[in-house]
Parts: structure tokens; C-alpha cells; sequence
């Protein structure tokens, strides 16, 4: 169903570089909403090397008609040689609030 609600699940490195992207992913119509969620603490191999970084978690709310468009700005947008950028799908939710996810994604 290609209205299907996705999270997207995405680490940046700040709080100001969650913002730049959410305003913009959001405003172009690619999500409905992102939340954002400051202290994240990642460890990763990153290069053969374990690093340790504090980041900010964002959730992204967007359609699966939208997924591959939001996934490509995101990447395009984001700071990171490889961005997190992991889609979940969604069993279920309040109803509602999944017709206003619907109602503010664009795909045209």
C-alpha cells in the first residue's frame, strides 16, 4: 500500500544539523513531522577504528510512496559520508494521526 506510514530513522552529529535537516526535509513535503531526540551516544566501526560520538537521534515520519525520495534528499543533505538512514514499517498507530501523516507527505 503506498500509503502505508514508514518511520524514518536517521543519527546526525547535533541538535543544529537535526534542525537544518528536519525544517527542510518537512517543508519540501518529504515528511509530515520529525522529532528529534538530543544524547544519543553511538559506537561504531568506523575505518577498521571503534569510535564513540554523540549525536542526535531523528524520527522521521513520511509515507512509503515518499520513502526513496526522502531517503535520497536526506543523504544529499546530511554531513556524514554514510548516513544512518533506516526505514521501519508500521504494523499500526492511532488512526488519525497515520491520516495525518497521509494527508501532509507529497509524492507528486
Amino acid at each position: 500500500m503506498a500509503d502505508a506510514v514508514r518511520l524514518v530513522l536517521m543519527a546526525v552529529p547535533d541538535v543544529a544539523t537535526a534542525e537544518r535537516l528536519v525544517e527542510t526535509l518537512v517543508t519540501e513535503r518529504h515528511a509530515a513531522c520529525g522529532s528529534i531526540v538530543p544524547g544519543a551516544t553511538s559506537i561504531y566501526w568506523w575505518k577498521g577504528v571503534l569510535e564513540k560520538s554523540a549525536e542526535a537521534l531523528v524520527v522521521l515520519k513520511t509515507t512509503r510512496a515518499a520513502t526513496e525520495d526522502l531517503l535520497s534528499r536526506a543523504a544529499e543533505l546530511h554531513p556524514y559520508e554514510v548516513p544512518e538512514l533506516l526505514v521501519v514499517a508500521l504494523d499500526g498507530g492511532h488512526l488519525p494521526y497515520l491520516d495525518w501523516v497521509r494527508t501532509e507527505v507529497r509524492t507528486d
